[in-house]
């Protein structure tokens, strides 16, 4: 169990608040953190987020170790490419249909798993079911992850996902061509009639994206989407919303075709972020898996689409936009 120690300097401020602001990390974790019981006021656990603080108050901050859980008994059998790696941070291009990490609702293998197999030192800043994981992509989207291998770059790349000096450009391909190259602008919450979709809700949660256009196919497009904001299948909701789909998301109107595309064809791309100790900028391509790949080589010229998925040429399509 690592401990971390802050004196407070201020008077009257809440101890969530001034946990977000000393540890760089999000609110949403430092609340789970307090919940658990892992955090000390004056030697006095307090479970309350609201907590008021006061003048030299000490707190004490107590994460858990890396050491593997012992009750989840488990085989890991398939591995995961390496984009890259240092002592601090590892960026991986997480296969499709593989969950990032456990849940009560998930059964089977996880990222998570696979990277307590490779006895991976991780951080533990989000606790022992989501070891190193600082952001996510769903279950059946593809692409460029970063993982935190200690509680410091932890906290930095989180604090880059809230002001968005850390991100990723998506490719996806989807039913109808876009008309132009159009940013989205409408919140997002979850769906009231259905609680497994998100919708377009008026006093949702503010969300915008940008849809580029890359090739056009007879019956397909290939897009690039980058999100200004994180919600949960924020690309796929903001596409139904102006009548696009990704090919395979049957949740948000694809017309199915289980029998030649079987997931939801949308891939994390790129990935750029700062390097947590080197602070030098950094971008990571992850190559697209076969199926993906697969759909492009029938629909589309080999030198077009090897040209369309050079980073210049990512870079000169976002740059197009602002």
């Amino acid at each position: 169990m690592q401990e971390i120690f802050f004196t407070c300097k201020e008077e009257k401020i809440r101890l969530d608040h001034f946990l977000t602001k000393e540890m760089q990390s999000s609110r949403n974790q430092i609340i789970e953190l307090i919940r658990l019981g892992n955090v000390q006021v004056n030697d006095k656990a307090i479970t309350k987020a609201g907590y008021k603080l006061n003048m030299d108050d000490v707190l004490c901050v107590k994460l858990n170790s890396t050491k593997k859980d012992e009750n989840r008994e488990f085989e890991v059998d398939f591995d995961v490419p390496i984009i890259y790696e240092d002592d601090d941070i590892l960026v991986v291009n997480k296969p499709p249909f593989l969950t990032v990490h456990p849940a009560p609702s998930v059964k089977e293998l996880t990222l998570v798993d696979w990277l307590k197999s490779k006895n991976i030192s991780l951080s533990t800043l989000s606790g022992e079911e989501r070891y190193g994981i600082v952001h996510r992509i769903d279950k059946e989207t593809s692409g460029a992850l970063v993982i935190a291998k200690n509680n410091a770059s932890h906290i930095f790349l989180s604090k880059q996902l809230e002001d968005k000096t850390m991100g990723r450009y998506y490719l996806g391909l989807i039913d109808k061509e876009l008309k132009n190259d159009v940013i989205v602008e409408k919140p997002i919450a979850r769906n009231p009639k259905n609680r497994t979709k998100m919708a377009i809700v008026q006093d949702g949660r503010e969300a915008k994206s940008a849809f580029f256009s890359l090739l056009k196919a007879k019956q397909f497009e290939l897009i690039l989407a980058k999100l200004y904001t994180g919600r949960t299948h924020q690309i796929r909701v903001h596409l139904n919303s102006i009548g696009r789909h990704i090919l395979g998301d049957d949740l948000y109107g694809f017309k199915s075709q289980n029998d030649k595309i079987n997931r939801v064809m949308l891939h994390a791309y790129c990935l750029y972020l700062t390097h947590p100790k080197s602070k030098q900028n950094m971008t990571f391509i992850a190559p697209l898996y076969g199926d993906f790949r697969e759909i492009l080589d029938k629909n589309f010229n080999k030198e077009d689409i090897d040209e369309t998925l050079k980073i210049d040429t990512i870079f000169s399509r976002i740059n197009t936009i602002y």
